[in-house]
């Protein structure tokens, strides 16, 4: 039989959020499921009874008789004491549970022989477990929704306008933390018109920040900072005294600071000081988006907004919940990739497999048995032997150049003299035997090289293969060729002289083959330019 997925309302204060939606409902039903929705659940993310109805699920009166009944539930906050013990025995949980800072909660479904499967325990690290990563779908949705409350609190526009009754600058945000909340914010933020920088410990996320319309501010201390799931590790003290030095440095400088900044199973690491809001121009606003895990400002309040020193500090632990059926909805669709892995039969009913790594570490309990935490997963085939064997070639290359990161050794100065020399003697030749018209050819042939070159040097790497494009449409010029052959010139007495038909059917598929090359070639680079428009 079927087993029945149930979806109650949350309890949590403040929370607007429903765990499934109806789009998803009736692709849950696809796989075998039954569904069943508590009534008024999804009221608050604009999902009313009667959509769920049409969908195909059953509205159910009350909480009650929902988690009685249902099979596996579907949450978003962590269930409370008591909708623990409406938990039916050997139930299954799905949802954010956060085992690290909720031990007496996991005691609790231990004791109900529950299978609890917590989304915020996902290995992130894994590239096909992105389709199930609730944390990130609902980080990026916080962070485009600090924007939206940074730029209530503020007294000004963001972009910079002149106008008859004066010049508005710009608005200059600073974004502490450039994981997925703080690029979703950077990139909100730019779009709206401010002047946007970023810090990250994470140095390889600098390109990201400058991609999306940011400056990144570099600490001036050495020291990689990538943790890890995606987060930044907890670094030295010499490297957050020049931290504090840059953030106070920001403080003074900008009008709105949005933080981001959060440490797996640890509080939120101070980053802004009170003498450092003291130093903030008035009207000027903080939004800490990790107040729920103690904040990254001294003077943040969690779950309210304040004002210190005349600096907006706002301390709201629902961001994501304040777009509530945008949030809803991807993370439905973050269970419903989740359910899909764990009913691949599509007959209703679910294997929780532990060969599976992502399965394996979203699992915390299971039948009672405290799973928690997961082995790390499995490591990627070891690499071909061929490329084994080049590596210490590689490392003798990088240390004779005194580089570690090339695996070729730089050419000499020796071996660069004998290669210029070589070349000079070759062009001298060429210069001395050739024919003229040859020696012409050769010369506009070697400059265009050269210029080419140079022109595709000096573009955007991103705009790489757009140029590509269009160079292969304009390469199409050699249709010419073909169309001398299809209609050769009149000779003297006005006749032509026409080719045999083989070389007539070569010259036609020739000019098919150009022509769809060159439209195409100027399709694509148009498509792909489009891309880079807002």
């Amino acid at each position: 039989m079927a087993l029945l997925i149930g979806v109650p309302q949350e309890t949590a204060a403040g929370e607007k959020r429903v765990a499934t939606v109806p789009e998803v409902v009736e692709k849950l039903i696809k796989l075998g499921f039954q569904v069943a929705v508590q009534s008024g659940a999804g009221d608050a993310a604009n999902c009313s009874d009667e959509a769920y109805r049409t969908a195909g699920a059953e509205v159910l009166p009350d909480a009650a008789t929902l988690w009685a009944r249902a099979d596996i539930v579907f949450k978003v906050r962590a269930p409370s004491p008591e909708e623990v013990g409406l938990m039916r025995p050997g139930g299954m949980l799905i949802g954010f549970v956060w085992p690290a800072q909720n031990p007496e909660l996991m005691q609790q479904l231990a004791a109900k022989g529950a299978t609890v499967l917590a989304i915020d325990a996902l290995p992130r690290q894994l590239s096909r477990a992105q389709k199930m990563d609730a944390l990130t779908s609902q980080a990026g949705v916080s962070g485009y929704r600090a924007v939206i409350e940074a730029a209530n609190a503020f007294g000004r526009f963001f972009n910079g306008q002149i106008t008859a009754a004066g010049k508005v600058p710009p608005a200059k945000v600073f974004i502490a933390g450039a994981g997925v909340a703080g690029l979703a914010a950077i990139g909100t933020a730019a779009n709206l018109g401010a002047i946007v920088r970023a810090n990250d410990t994470r140095a390889e996320v600098a390109d990201q920040v400058v991609s999306l319309g940011g400056e990144f501010v570099k600490v001036d201390y050495e020291e990689e900072g990538s943790g890890g799931g995606g987060y930044a590790k907890v670094m030295s003290e010499g490297f957050q005294a020049a931290q504090r030095e840059m953030y106070a440095k920001q403080a003074r400088e900008v009008d709105i600071i949005i933080t981001t900044a959060l440490i797996p199973g640890k509080p939120a690491p101070k980053l802004i000081t009170a003498e450092m809001v003291a130093t903030m121009k008035p009207g000027s606003v903080i939004v800490d988006m990790a107040a729920e895990q103690g904040g990254n400002c001294e003077l943040t309040v969690p779950g309210q907004a304040v004002v210190r020193h005349g600096v907006t500090i706002v301390g709201y632990t629902d961001l994501a919940s304040r777009l509530a059926k945008q949030s809803s909805t991807l993370y439905a669709t973050n269970l419903l990739r989740l359910t899909e892995e764990l009913c691949k039969t599509k007959d209703g009913q679910v294997n929780v497999n532990f060969e599976d790594d992502a399965i394996r570490g979203l699992t915390v309990i299971k039948e009672g048995a405290v799973t928690w935490p997961a082995p790390p997963p499995k490591l990627p085939p070891a690499p071909p032997k061929a490329k084994a064997e080049a590596a210490p070639a590689a490392k003798a290359g990088a240390s004779k150049g005194g580089h570690g990161h090339g695996s070729v050794e730089p050419m000499s100065a020796k071996t660069l003299a004998i290669v210029f020399a070589v070349g000079a003697v070759l062009f001298w030749f060429v210069g001395a035997y050739a024919p003229a018209s040859f020696l012409q050819h050769f010369t506009v042939f070697v400059l265009a090289c050269f210029v080419g070159y140079m022109v595709v040097w000096n573009v955007t790497p991103s705009l790489h293969t757009p140029l590509m494009s269009v160079t292969n449409a304009i390469s199409s010029i050699i249709a010419i060729g073909a169309l001398v052959q299809v209609a050769p010139p009149l000779d003297a007495a006005g006749a032509a002289d026409r080719p045999n038909t083989l070389i007539l059917v070569c010259a036609v598929v020739a000019l098919v083959l150009t022509a769809i090359n060159m439209f195409g070639g100027f399709a694509v680079t148009r498509r792909m330019l489009a891309m880079f428009r807002k």
